[in-house]
């Protein structure tokens, strides 16, 4: 089904709720779920345009025109609310929820409903968590709440239970090319490797045409891997010492070496696979003289358990000193 939502590569989430809105059965929870800069901030606020466009044919909706549609971009809609994080800890306070909640009780100022973004959901706490149970078992007929999470498993079963949840997935490498190529006029060279390397993150990859800087936050990430997988016992734990102390950078650090590390599995099972990054296939080529598929799978799980752990109450630094034993490179 043919759309105008500012979404790419995710039609069939697109598809899905306009199907809710135009057969007016849109949920008072969505539950939007995926790996960071895949594409659900933007998909909640097409979601929340679409809820309150002005155009009469609910099919065209949103239109990208009206009032309601531009204060939506604008990030400056009355009736749109959002939860701010802890800087420190890039966790969801429960103040932070309570606020939005009680707001999202009153009556929409200027559309039809009131929508609420809480972004990075799973980084709440379960007593966090909690506070919005309320609004989910007695929704107001005008609230919409849409909760973003890179993964459900920090989140309660009775949250989860009470939403729709959408599983964004990334998307191909094929289709993210088309996309920068076609809709951004980038060369079909550079296309590819930026889809590569964004690892089907499409949101990352269309913020770095405006932010080059992105890229080399990247380069710069993946530097430090190969600088941490020499190291000794000792090096790796000062890197953990001083990797402990910011844990939202730690964590968009972690998804970029979770990449290195899956690029190795695959050229280790001998995948016919491209790596995503690409670029950096002589590193991973020397590691595979001494990394087998063991080594690496354990590698990706190491990674995984951290990201996922990141989301709790654990001590950071002692995480990532466990992550750092479970890499290849340390004599046995």
């Amino acid at each position: 089904m043919a759309h105008s939502w500012p979404v790419f590569g995710h039609d069939w989430a697109v598809d899905h709720l306009r199907k809710c809105l135009i057969n007016g059965r849109a949920r008072h929870a969505y539950l939007l779920a995926g790996t960071g800069s895949i594409g659900k901030t933007t998909l909640a606020h097409a979601f929340a345009m679409a809820l309150n466009c002005a155009v009469e044919d609910i099919a065209d909706r949103p239109c990208g025109r009206c009032r309601s549609c531009r204060l939506v971009q604008s990030g400056n809609h009355p009736d749109i609310l959002y939860s701010e994080t802890d800087p420190a800890t890039g966790a969801l306070k429960i103040e932070a929820i309570r606020d939005v909640t009680s707001r999202l009780a009153l009556r929409p100022l200027d559309g039809r409903y009131r929508v609420a973004i809480l972004a990075d959901f799973d980084r709440a706490a379960p007593r966090a968590q909690d506070a919005i149970l309320k609004t989910l078992e007695e929704p107001p007929p005008y609230a919409v709440m849409i909760l973003l999470a890179t993964s459900l498993e920090a989140i309660l079963p009775t949250i989860t239970s009470r939403a729709q949840v959408l599983h964004l997935r990334p998307i191909d490498t094929r289709l993210a090319t088309g996309i920068l190529m076609d809709r951004y006029g980038m060369e079909a060279d550079k296309a590819g490797l930026l889809a590569r390397i964004s690892g089907g993150r499409i949101g990352w990859a269309i913020r770095t045409i405006d932010d080059p800087a992105l890229l080399e936050q990247r380069d710069q990430a993946l530097d430090l891997l190969e600088e941490a997988i020499r190291h000794n016992r000792a090096g790796r734990f000062k890197l953990a010492e001083d990797l402990g102390k910011d844990k939202p950078s730690l964590r968009l650090l972690l998804d970029l070496w979770l990449t290195f590390w899956r690029d190795l599995l695959l050229l280790a099972e001998k995948s016919m696979v491209k790596p995503c990054n690409s670029d950096r296939l002589p590193a991973l080529e020397r590691l595979l003289y001494t990394v087998g598929p063991q080594e690496a799978l354990r590698a990706v799980r190491a990674t995984q358990t951290l990201i996922d752990n990141l989301n709790t109450n654990v001590n950071t630094r002692l995480a990532v000193e466990v992550m750092f034993l479970d890499y290849p490179g340390l004599p046995g």
